[in-house]
């Protein structure tokens, strides 16, 4: 294909000036999010942007050795697990600053429970290649998907409203809100810079607080920070008494990261295809290969958790903007997983957006926060989940209720349930509600098998009695 084409298939490979352009675009679309799970979760700036971009390089280059395609995806910071490094490091006596990396101790206990996710990623890849997804979807159903993407946010509602009340001006905060939720609307479909309000938001706030609050802005760590750095990398630590209760809070969180990146790859695989269909080139077939996209899962997850990034998912913001360029170039992808790389090593760019301010960072937790706890809503609603069945209204009520208050109820997110020598301070709350509502539905089902053959789940009993009641109104 010509190199002015104005469209790429994975396999294909724009000229120099264009591929670093398109991948100076995905940078900027997978910078707000990754940036602020560091500044969130007290992980290095620099270490995070390594990460993100040797997970990103890696992964891509095995999905072509795998398939022969490059699987498009960006491997960036996933906010599905902040909750669960939160409760961590609180569990080991740290309360995270926004910012402000936490002990090269907490994060090393945070490694293991990423790496563990990584493994976990990479048994369900590999699973899902020999049984088939139809028998993973019957151990992680929407029923217990969808709430469980629901209590990630949910819990982490009270941060957000802490960043914002108790840092600096609550105007400030709530000023940063609103233009960037009126941004994710008014800009919408509306070109390049639909892709950024998150960004731009971000830098309103900034703006506003140098003209009306600039004492909450120091720019010392800036003027000290050296030109270039070597990332701070930290080894994983597998020893300890929180070691079990990291790997058991966080990579149990995959429940939620993996629904999320089989179906970023169906909306990829559906976009790839018209493409090639509109410029006659053979389909892809992207959506054949979601085992081996759990896989390149695991892979990133393995690589961040052995140095010292926080753990990823393949990123939605980076599929929308490829969508909307209609470039889908695998080598434009590992080109911006090249920048990361290179941003990593410049530390006058870590120290710049350490300046960011606390208060402005909430403004943006609430709304994206709150995105979150809706993404697992809509998953429900978009798998037609039956919430007039007693089965699905316990499964979700239940997970709901274990994960948003045990999280915000209890210290550190613990449940006052301790096992001497395995979680001696009490089990994570998120995670323990994640795996009851997991062998919950199990039980209930093959309890209720004949139920279960009939597609119970599907059958949806209170819209037919509004229909009835509606029927006899009308004669």
């Amino acid at each position: 294909m010509p190199a002015y084409t104005p469209a790429f298939l994975p396999n294909e490979k724009p000229t120099f000036g264009i591929l670093s352009l398109l991948a100076f675009q995905h940078v900027l679309a997978m910078f707000p999010a990754t940036i602020l799970v560091a500044l969130l979760c007290g992980f290095h700036t620099s270490t995070v942007l390594l990460a993100a971009g040797l997970a990103t390089i890696v992964a891509l280059i095995l999905s072509r050795n795998a398939t022969g395609t490059f699987i498009p995806l960006f491997y960036g910071s996933s906010f599905s697990y902040i909750a669960a490094y939160l409760s961590v490091a609180l569990a080991m006596g740290h309360e995270v600053e926004f910012g402000v990396p936490a002990p090269d101790n907490v994060i090393s206990v945070i490694q293991a429970g990423i790496l563990a996710t990584g493994v976990l990623n990479l048994i369900v890849g590999f699973a899902m290649r020999g049984i088939g997804k139809d028998r993973i979807d019957k151990l992680l159903p929407p029923i217990v998907t969808g709430p469980v993407a629901c209590v990630i946010g949910f819990a982490l509602s009270y941060s957000a409203l802490d960043m914002s009340f108790n840092n600096g001006p609550w105007l400030l905060a709530f000023l940063t809100l609103l233009v960037t939720v009126f941004l994710s609307h008014l800009l919408r479909g509306r070109g390049f810079l639909g892709m950024f309000p998150v960004l731009i938001g971000a830098i309103v706030g900034y703006l506003l607080t140098l003209v009306f609050a600039s004492e909450y802005i120091s720019f010392s760590a800036f003027s000290n920070a050296p030109l270039l750095q070597i990332p701070h990398i930290t080894l994983p630590d597998f020893t300890g008494p929180m070691v079990i209760t990291a790997v058991y809070s966080i990579s149990i969180m995959a429940i939620a990261t993996i629904p999320e990146s089989t179906a970023h790859l169906y909306q990829m695989s559906i976009y790839v295809d018209e493409l090639a269909d509109e410029i006659d080139a053979p389909k892809v077939a992207l959506e054949q290969y979601l085992g081996i996209n759990l896989i390149c899962d695991g892979v990133g997850d393995i690589i961040c958790g052995a140095c010292g990034g926080p753990a990823g998912t393949n990123y939605g913001e980076n599929n929308s903007l490829m969508v909307i360029t209609r470039n889908y170039s695998g080598p434009a992808i590992i080109g911006a997983g090249v920048i990361c790389v290179l941003l990593a090593f410049i530390g006058k760019f870590s120290a710049l957006i350490g300046t960011v301010p606390v208060f402005i960072s909430g403004g943006l937790a609430v709304y994206l926060f709150g995105v979150i706890g809706m993404q697992g809503i809509a998953l429900m609603q978009e798998s037609n989940v039956n919430l007039f069945s007693p089965l699905q209204l316990a499964v979700g009520a239940t997970i709901m209720v274990v994960g948003i208050g045990g999280h915000i109820g209890f210290t550190g997110g613990l449940l006052p349930i301790t096992i001497p020598g395995i979680f001696p301070n009490g089990l994570p709350a998120i995670a323990t509600a994640a795996l009851l509502g997991i062998c919950m539905h199990l039980v209930l089902v093959n309890l209720r098998q004949d139920i279960y053959r009939k597609g119970a789940a599907q059958v949806s009993i209170g819209p037919e009695l509004i229909r009835r009641e509606n029927k006899i109104k009308q004669n």
